[in-house]
């Protein structure tokens, strides 16, 4: 019996962890195909027609609308003879890579926006330390080797407003690494030493300034709490807001600082972005193909009969082939 199947449009990529060939976990298949998950190589799942994309079809052609795992547990499972004698060849026409907007129904948090108001009167901004604080993300990359290894006063002067600081935390994190080496290489030692949770190196072993200027941040915390109550900059967990030793994180920094909740997305374009040696950038878009599916199945002519009348009875018209797309039969001959 061979059952010959035109399809198009269907989706060759994956953006739910997990597997179709387990019960749902009570909070779902988590969404892996935003920006941010798409970082890793391991959230780009490609797909392509397996035995289970074939015999799911089959079942759906017959009616069968469960999960193929859920039908396979039955006792009075239709295929369960069957499957061992179904055999597929797929020929795809084309495949193409297309920009597509996926929706994320349970919804992300936006890395780098915020809602509400924005309070430029919180106590880490208005306190007689304040100056002296933020005064230390304006310093250039000598200044500030000098105020960690030296202990010198902070003069420099930068805008008490959380949207100023987090711009220079942006403008910071934009700076080429720096060699590991004299000035620099003390000032990282000293950090090191000091915070447990430091690292502030690249893949290449060079000091990214981002990591120096948030720890440096702080060392003087620490070094004003000498002379100033400095408990209003500080979160229950004793940290500043979205700022670490080795960096930042805008919402969690503006979090603190506005009057709305962090700001939800709730859907993106499936991209994927990546640097390959010898290549350059490589971006991975949703695959997607088209063409013929044909599916072989080495039955007797009256089970072949049986099966094309269940065909026929259900009267499936369209249905997906894999994820999305537009699949029909297009010839069945016993």
């Amino acid at each position: 019996m061979k059952i010959e199947i035109k399809y198009e449009s269907s989706w060759r990529n994956s953006f739910l962890d997990g597997s179709n060939n387990a019960p749902l976990p009570k909070t779902g298949r988590k969404f892996i195909g935003s920006m941010t998950s798409l970082r890793k190589s391991e959230n780009y799942i490609p797909r392509e027609v397996g035995h289970d994309t074939v015999m799911g079809i089959l079942n759906r052609l017959i009616g069968d609308q469960r999960k193929l795992y859920q039908s396979r547990q039955q006792v009075s499972y239709y295929f369960k003879n069957i499957e061992p004698l179904v055999t597929f060849d797929d020929q795809p026409s084309y495949i193409n890579q297309e920009m597509t907007y996926i929706r994320n129904i349970s919804g992300s948090e936006d890395q780098n926006s915020y809602t509400g108001m924005i309070r430029v009167d919180d106590p880490v901004f208005c306190s007689d330390y304040s100056e002296q604080l933020w005064g230390v993300l304006k310093l250039n990359i000598e200044e500030l080797c000098d105020f960690i290894l030296d202990k010198k006063n902070i003069t420099a002067k930068i805008a008490l407003n959380p949207l100023v600081i987090i711009a220079r935390l942006e403008e910071l994190f934009k700076l080429k690494p720096v060699i590991n080496e004299d000035r620099v290489n003390e000032a990282f030692n000293y950090l090191n030493a000091k915070f447990s949770k430091f690292n502030g190196l690249n893949s290449k072993d060079e000091i990214l300034p981002v990591s120096l200027y948030c720890s440096a941040l702080y060392l003087q915390l620490e070094r004003l709490s000498n002379n100033f109550d400095v408990s209003s900059a500080k979160t229950k967990a004793g940290g500043l807001s979205g700022i670490s030793n080795n960096g930042f994180t805008k919402k969690d920094f503006m979090n603190r600082y506005t009057s709305g909740e962090k700001k939800k997305i709730w859907g993106n374009p499936y991209i994927r972005k990546e640097r390959i040696k010898g290549v350059g950038e490589v971006t991975s878009l949703m695959k997607k193909a088209g063409g013929t599916l044909n599916i072989n199945i080495a039955v007797d002519r009256e089970l072949a009969k049986d099966f094309c009348e269940k065909i026929n009875n259900a009267g499936v018209s369209s249905f997906y082939l894999g994820k999305k797309g537009l699949a029909y039969v297009s010839d069945i001959r016993v």
